[in-house]
């Protein structure tokens, strides 16, 4: 682990990131220190310190730190988590800001390959995500909602919980992203109110206009994805995985999500070899 740089595994009792919640993060896949899908990783990072009105890293050093850090390990989680670093009492933000900054990797622990090749079971969860178009798309650090949503189920044949908002919007999954087909037409609920706009979202994003599949944002019901002709959720680590059972549900194939996992491997596999 690499805090502001340099080996070591603790921060300042009085980092914003701890008190507050102040900061954000990402987490993605390395091969050998060789982050897949940074072009994406590194656009929503961006994107989140500019909404937090975070001073953002520069991106070679990350680059350099996530080798550093990774660069041993076949296949490695890294995750990097920016606060606005150590200040006073009071919710106010300082006028300077010297962020902390934790590059951080741990061996790839992976995810059963039969959850992306026959897809997986989801359930509703009842905590509901809090309606604040203030931090509507970004990582944040605070994450209770999904927290509390996660520790819903403790059945392993159940892989996700799909989440809704006050208003009962479908949002997005606990970890993931979510995505509807019908009538040959993507669809993913719109991030303008609450939820996380991954990574992965936004390849899945330019994947579908790169084979010319059409992809709307809206608002989804709980209805609209029971009577899907497809569903899928998404990460960063856990690729594509198609719903198979939901509320009674069942999907047996999924041709238009298999597209989207074959480009999505296609351009993973380039990834991993450019770099």
């Amino acid at each position: 682990m690499l805090i502001n740089g340099q080996p070591g595994d603790s921060i300042d009792a009085s980092d914003r990131g701890l008190a507050y919640g102040d900061g954000l993060y990402r987490t993605l896949e390395a091969h050998y220190g060789q982050p897949l899908l940074w072009r994406w990783q590194w656009q929503r990072l961006a994107a989140d310190c500019a909404s937090l009105h975070l001073p953002c890293p520069d991106e070679a050093l990350l680059l350099a730190e996530i080798a550093q850090v990774a660069g041993t390990l076949p296949r490695a989680v890294v995750k990097i988590v920016l606060t606005r670093g150590s200040g006073q009492r009071g919710y106010a933000m300082p006028a300077t800001c010297t962020a902390t900054r934790i590059v951080s990797a741990t061996a790839w622990g992976g995810y059963p390959a039969e959850r992306a090749e026959h897809g997986v079971a989801v359930r509703w969860c009842d905590t509901r995500l809090a309606i604040q178009p203030l931090l509507a798309g970004i990582k944040h650090l605070n994450r209770l909602e999904n927290v509390f949503a996660r520790s819903e189920w403790h059945d392993p044949a159940i892989a996700e919980g799909l989440m809704l908002d006050m208003d009962g919007t479908v949002v997005e999954g606990t970890m993931s992203n979510l995505f509807i087909v019908r009538g040959g037409e993507l669809f993913t609920p719109l991030l303008d109110r609450c939820g996380v706009s991954g990574a992965m979202r936004a390849c899945v994003l330019q994947l579908a206009a790169n084979l010319g599949i059409p992809v709307r944002e809206v608002r989804l019901q709980p209805e609209d994805v029971l009577a899907a002709d497809e569903a899928f959720v998404c990460n960063s680590l856990a690729g594509i995985w198609p719903l198979r059972q939901l509320d009674g549900r069942q999907w047996l194939a999924w041709p238009l999500t298999r597209r989207l996992q074959q480009a999505l491997l296609t351009i993973c596999c380039a990834s991993a070899i450019r770099r």
